[in-house]
């Protein structure tokens, strides 16, 4: 039997909603971002994001109906995030998903938003188990052992700053913008994707990760090289666009062997893996997910990302974990929280 599966996700700066078919997949995938909202302050400003998700959510929700070609009264279970993420902007979209429940009589499905992230590939791949899956975001990186839908073992996270959250906060400290992935990337390539700086990798025998030694790593070049002015917390005039290029080339090289000495280190631990995924909002870097696919593929590994917008937060993800969630019978009631 076909199950309809309205998804809802606001665990940060994304107003997110979609409808999953259990027999045709993906049948609509919404999204509004936030980004314009936050760019000004170089990162995204909580209550700023839950009041925007206040005014978005239902025109969000019912443009994903339409899209899919259904109501309310055709769903059958409701998904939402529920952890992690902004208490205010989780709340928002659990009270909306809680409210849709109780007047259409649906049941309930609270879905891990990290959860939703591992298995974001499976939108538009098939993976034999077990696999290694990076997960790499703004607000977190992880590697995890996943067994099966729903079964996975996490084997290191971040210690401190996420690999996003570094990219965010240098390009801030350079003056480059906000969000700092997609600058970083595109002037590493400006600079032809060399390591001048030979920034410090993390030697930590775990399989644990930390960047905010990195990002304090590159302050402190900056500084040095006369290139940041500590008076005034601005990058100097004097600094190059040239070696701006530079600084971002050697970053994104530092953080890309960071990620592959993991899953090599993850990769001896566990031998039994069948393939490699990665995932989030960092897997959008073109020169990362080149290096770790043909990291995978020179281990005889199968390898999956998904395509940029199931990287970045959005609802299609949570809809199928809630699919998968459904067949097990994993349903909520509504003491469903944001923890």
């Amino acid at each position: 039997m076909n199950r309809l599966v309205l998804a809802i996700e606001t665990s940060c700066d994304e107003t997110a909603a979609a409808v999953y078919s259990s027999e045709k997949k993906i049948l609509s995938n919404v999204l509004f971002s936030q980004t314009e909202l936050h760019r000004e302050y170089g990162g995204v400003i909580p209550e700023l994001a839950s009041r925007s998700h206040l005014e978005k959510i239902n025109h969000i929700v019912e443009r994903a109906l339409i899209a899919a070609n259904c109501t309310l009264q055709n769903i059958d279970v409701v998904a939402v995030t529920k952890k992690p993420g902004l208490p205010g902007s989780l709340l928002v979209g659990v009270s909306f998903a809680k409210g849709i429940s109780w007047v259409y009589k649906k049941p309930i499905i609270g879905v891990d938003h990290l959860e939703g992230h591992i298995f974001s590939s499976f939108l538009e791949h098939e993976q034999p188990f077990p696999f290694l899956c990076l997960s790499a975001s703004g607000g977190h990186t992880a590697v995890y052992l996943v067994h099966n839908f729903g079964n996975f073992t996490l084997l290191g996270s971040t210690r401190d700053d996420a690999a996003g959250e570094a990219f965010d906060k240098i390009a801030k400290l350079m003056g480059l913008g906000y969000p700092g992935g997609p600058i970083i990337e595109q002037m590493a390539v400006q600079a032809h994707l060399k390591d001048y700086f030979n920034y410090p990798r993390s030697t930590a025998q775990s399989l644990d990760f930390s960047f905010s030694g990195l990002k304090t790593a590159v302050f402190y070049d900056l500084i040095a090289r006369g290139w940041y002015d500590v008076a005034k917390k601005e990058i100097s005039p004097s600094m190059t666009l040239e070696e701006k290029q530079q600084v971002a080339s050697s970053l994104l090289l530092c953080v890309n062997d960071i990620f592959v000495h993991k899953l090599k280190k993850a990769l001896k631990l566990h031998p039994e893996v069948k393939a490699i995924s990665f995932v989030g909002g960092v897997a959008c870097n073109k020169f990362i997910t080149k290096n770790i696919s043909e990291f995978a593929y020179d281990h005889k590994l199968q390898f999956a990302t998904p395509s940029p917008a199931y990287c970045t937060d959005n609802a299609a993800m949570i809809a199928f974990v809630g699919n998968y969630k459904a067949d097990q019978g994993l349903f909520d009631d509504y003491a469903l929280d944001i923890f």
